[in-house]
């Protein structure tokens, strides 16, 4: 279980950032940025996690609790799926995480990144490989971007229901997979990702582009 070490050893205003979404084949990828400017409730600490090891009811309800933190920050950012085509997933994901952290009250002392490489925040940075399994701050902004970004494919999903996207959050499933051939691409689809890019050549010999 990840604990409050890492954000204690560096001291003043520690911001954990993590980013959910590189791989699915359509929407955005989302960052979050936390601080616990006050410290983490010894209840919530105790259920705090990597998101991707959490129900998603639980997600939620820590969601929902944690702007209630005395002395917490949140900051969110996002790339769209227009954005990871012009600059890659990687170089996106860097841009949702600068965002978050630029969306926080003030620039943290210290940052605490999930992964092994680092964008620049203007203040002194740590990635942290598995840090969301390591450091409470990252993983509470793991789960406040994963539930930020499975609403957006929620609130997709009522306009194109056809990929199941309130079920897939864009992954790229047998049911996404099947609707891109018979419902073609959308503007939320991330056009240089391998299985899209193919759909979106396929129609193009077929006249259907």
């Amino acid at each position: 279980m990840p604990d409050f070490t890492r954000e204690q050893q560096h001291g003043g205003r520690v911001a954990g950032v993590d980013e959910v979404g590189r791989g699915p084949l359509a929407g955005p990828v989302v960052a979050a940025a936390v601080v616990f400017g006050a410290g983490v409730p010894d209840d919530l600490a105790a259920v705090i996690d990597d998101s991707k090891k959490l129900k998603p009811a639980v997600r939620e309800a820590i969601a929902a609790r944690l702007p209630d933190v005395p002395g917490i920050e949140i900051g969110l950012g996002a790339a769209s799926a227009s954005e990871i085509d012009t600059l890659n997933i990687h170089h996106a994901a860097h841009l949702a995480m600068q965002r978050a952290v630029a969306r926080l009250p003030r620039l943290p002392d210290y940052v605490l990144v999930d992964g092994n490489k680092l964008p620049s925040f203007g203040c002194r940075a740590e990635a942290l490989v598995g840090g969301d399994a390591l450091s409470l701050s990252i993983a509470a902004a793991s789960i406040m971007a994963k539930v930020v970004r499975d609403r957006i494919m929620a609130r997709l999903d009522v306009r194109w229901p056809a990929y199941g996207w309130d079920r897939n959050s864009g992954y790229g499933t047998v049911v996404h997979r099947a609707a891109l051939s018979s419902a073609g691409v959308t503007p939320h689809h991330r056009k240089t990702f391998g299985t899209v890019r193919r759909q979106i050549e396929h129609l193009a010999m077929e006249g259907r582009a």
